[in-house]
């Protein structure tokens, strides 16, 4: 260096630390390079050295050439730079006519609220009408987006929302944005933020940080087009997806410590199915897994582990987003991901963009294409109309299947909350959640709702803020509309009250808002106990409150959802089986619910089924269709041979099938006897299908047909139970009714009630000893 004339600096490679870090960082060296820490340790530094030392260590160490640690520190100093530095901006949106990004969008918007509210009120006289409380709202929405630079923002996800529209793709915005009426104008959204007195300030306002928050629900089937056409409309530097931290829990700490320290795969499993997942390592004692395996997993445990892909998360970029931060390619072929997460990108003002993908967008899409084929006609989920059966059957919970409100929480609430008016769903929604299931809040709503307990208020003022929920908080919005209320706050003011209180971040914010709270409380005449009981309640409930626009916005597809399988239950069975995995039941229970309600469903078949359930008439069945279960339910046969076979329909015999869909395993000629497909078709048995199979795969198209021959012995049927059982094992569905049916009898004999007696029993009596099955 001083032959070079070149300065000297002298820095640590630094690993860990604290020398004690030593241990932990070889064990996870080994998890990286996939080895034992016998197998990495000719590659292990032999000492803790690589550890964060003190700048008077490094000068003691150091102390032979002076000045090479402080240059190290003036180094330090000189790359240090604020984050705020890179922060990139949405890319300039092409706006028509010369436009700039606030005036196109005021055209689209003026457009859009034409068409939800009308032209704009003239006169003065319409000052209380929902028209001009719409065009002030937008007025003043459109206002604040200017103000704070944000609209080619909401250019960016009205763009895509068009591409969806133009490609009959459902989606709909949700969350906060279901507060604006201008993502009502423009169609992000479908909930009228003004008719149901949403506060726009939950969503966007002049005092907060950051973009807002626009998440859009894609039917789950095609949101992989709606992401790649952000690709290509941004370009592929230009955009990428966010990355999601995965972390260790109790049961991959120890099984990659396990690994790190030399056991057998065997032991790992074993070591790791000791515990469980979800709680801390420190809290679950286990004698019989070795102890250092148990320290090491302790310490590592809720660290980083490796990098996902955000549930729908993308950013967008006016320059390549590698030059803010790195970028990888996906395993998933044409997506790239940021190795930053949600929070990362928000702290350098990355603009994100969450496109989530929904299952039962995916089903309302199936329903609504199987209702224009077999009905002729095609309907408009926004314009299915109220009705009062809808809510008959939702009051009966007679709901498996429709979305939110499926799960046996929710179906043994809505019986007791009697759902009549579309905004009971809304509070049904929110309901049955954890935060307001913890904050007590179900039992005191469900006993007001039902008479049994008198609707209060702690203040006359609150009753403008609580009542539509009958004095029971469930919804931010009702915490910022309190603070409005009773204390004088503007919006902006309530929605910064809202984050300070749930964030628990700052306490001298906190502290300050807390004082001008009171002093508002103070000025309306609220002092003393009843001022510090209404703190006390808005504080406790800003942990669990659910946001209404969120809420408002799962309800339509509640709704939608209840209608479609009132009056379409055939229909709304196949689309549901078509749009697995999703919900909260498997496809046995749908179809058995289907059956509850007549609906004839029938096992697959090789020439009549298509590769997923479709519908038949059937004049026997509800609403005059049948459901037929598709080659594609049946066991190991996947969605490219299920297409295949779908494309070379009709056979002549099993052979027929083999010859001219190539690629036919045995096993999988075995699935489709098992699940009985010949049978209606070739009159084959299920026995016979499955004995003959063997023989029956080894003819292919360049050999002469009729070759291979199969010598078949009499085998008698299947029974009933046999078929149900074989039924489960092929497609995991028994079309014919329930297993129980064939021990019915039995059950009966021991006095085992069935469900509708036990509800027969409860209306008879308040107690009573019952046996079960």
């Amino acid at each position: 260096a001083a032959d070079c004339d070149v300065g000297v600096v002298a820095t640590n490679d630094v690993s860990y630390a604290v020398p004690a870090d030593h241990s932990l960082a070889c064990a996870l060296a080994a998890v990286r390079h996939r080895c034992s820490l016998d197998e990495l340790d000719p590659r292990l530094p032999p000492a803790a050295g690589a550890c964060l030392r003190s700048a008077a260590e490094q000068h003691r160490r150091f102390a032979r050439y002076p000045g090479v640690v402080q240059r190290a520190a003036e180094i330090g100093r000189a790359a240090a730079f604020d984050v705020s530095l890179i922060a990139p901006r949405l890319p300039p949106y092409p706006c028509p006519d010369g436009l700039s990004e606030i005036q196109f969008l005021r055209r689209l918007v003026e457009e859009g609220g034409r068409r939800r509210y009308g032209e704009r009120p003239l006169g003065a006289h319409e000052d209380l009408s929902l028209r001009s409380r719409a065009w002030r709202t937008i007025d003043h929405e459109l206002d604040v987006i200017e103000r704070l630079g944000f609209p080619g923002y909401f250019l960016v996800v009205w763009d895509i929302v068009q591409f969806c529209e133009r490609n009959d793709i459902l989606c709909q915005g949700r969350g906060s944005a279901a507060n604006s009426a201008v993502c009502f104008s423009l169609g992000i959204t479908k909930a009228d933020a003004v008719s149901l007195g949403l506060l726009f300030e939950r969503f966007l306002s002049a005092e907060r940080d950051g973009p807002p928050d626009i998440d859009l629900d894609i039917e789950s089937d095609r949101r992989e087009e709606v992401i790649q056409y952000v690709y290509e409309r941004y370009g592929r530097l230009r955009a990428a997806q966010v990355a999601n931290v995965i972390t260790y829990r109790a049961r991959s700490a120890v099984r990659d410590m396990s690994r790190a320290l030399g056991y057998s795969a065997a032991d790992q499993d074993a070591f790791s199915r000791r515990f469980d997942s979800w709680s801390p390592i420190k809290d679950q004692r286990e004698v019989t897994v070795p102890d250092l395996v148990v320290q090491l997993a302790q310490r590592v445990q809720d660290a980083p582990r490796h990098l996902g892909i955000h549930s729908g998360g993308m950013v967008i970029c006016d320059r390549p987003v590698s030059e803010v931060c790195p970028v990888e390619w996906a395993t998933m072929p044409g997506r790239s991901v940021l190795q930053w997460d949600k929070d990362d990108c928000a702290a350098v003002n990355l603009v994100k963009f969450d496109l989530l993908g929904l299952g039962m967008l995916s089903a309302l899409h199936r329903a609504i294409d199987y209702i224009a084929e077999f009905r002729g006609r095609r309907i408009d989920l926004a314009e299915i109309p109220q009705e009062d059966e809808v809510y008959a059957m939702l009051c009966r919970a007679d709901s498996v299947g429709v979305f939110q409100v499926e799960s046996r929480a929710q179906m043994s609430t809505l019986p007791r909350l009697k759902p009549r008016r579309f905004y009971d769903l809304v509070v049904e929604v929110a309901l049955i959640r954890p935060g307001p299931i913890q904050g007590g809040s179900v039992h005191p709503y469900i006993r007001r709702r039902n008479g049994q307990e008198p609707v209060t208020y702690l203040h006359p003022l609150l009753e403008n803020s609580l009542g539509k929920t009958l004095g029971v908080p469930l919804f931010q919005e009702q915490l910022m509309q309190m603070a409005i209320d009773v204390a004088g706050f503007t919006p902006a003011q309530a929605d910064e009250l809202r984050q300070a209180m749930g964030s628990k971040r700052s306490r001298a914010r906190m502290t300050r808002l807390r004082d001008r709270l009171y002093a508002g409380m103070a000025q309306r005449g609220i002092t003393g106990d009843i001022a510090d009981e209404i703190y006390d309640k808005m504080a406790a409930f800003a942990n669990y409150g659910f946001p209404e626009s969120h809420s408002v916005s799962f309800a339509y597809l509640v709704y939608s959802s209840s209608w479609i399988k009132l009056h379409e239950p055939a229909i709304f069975c196949a689309a549901l089986i078509n749009s697995q995995p999703m919900g909260f039941w498997s496809p046995h229970t749908l179809v058995q619910d289907a059956r509850r309600h007549g609906v004839v469903v029938r096992t697959p078949d090789i020439n009549a089924s298509r590769a997923g359930a479709w519908l038949e008439p059937d004049a026997q069945s509800t609403s005059g269709l049948a459901v037929r279960l598709g080659v594609g339910s049946v066991r190991g046969i996947g969605d490219d041979l299920a297409n295949r076979i779908e494309a070379a329909r009709p056979f002549n015999d099993v052979e027929d099938l083999v010859r001219r869909v190539p690629g036919i395993s045995v096993k999988q000629l075995e699935a489709l006897a098992t699940a009985g497909v010949f049978g209606e078709s070739f009159d084959v048995s299920r026995r016979t299908a499955l004995w003959n199979a063997g023989a029956v795969v080894e003819s292919s198209p360049d050999r002469l047909a009729g070759v291979v021959t199969t010598s078949t012995p009499h085998l008698p049927g299947m029974q009933p139970v046999e078929e149900a059982v074989a039924d489960l094992w092929a497609t995991g569905v028994s079309p014919d009714g329930h297993p129980t049916t064939f021990l019915r009898d039995s059950l009966r004999e021991l006095g085992v009630l069935t469900a509708q007696e036990l509800n027969e029993l409860a209306a008879r009596e308040r107690e009573a000893r019952v046996l079960v099955a």
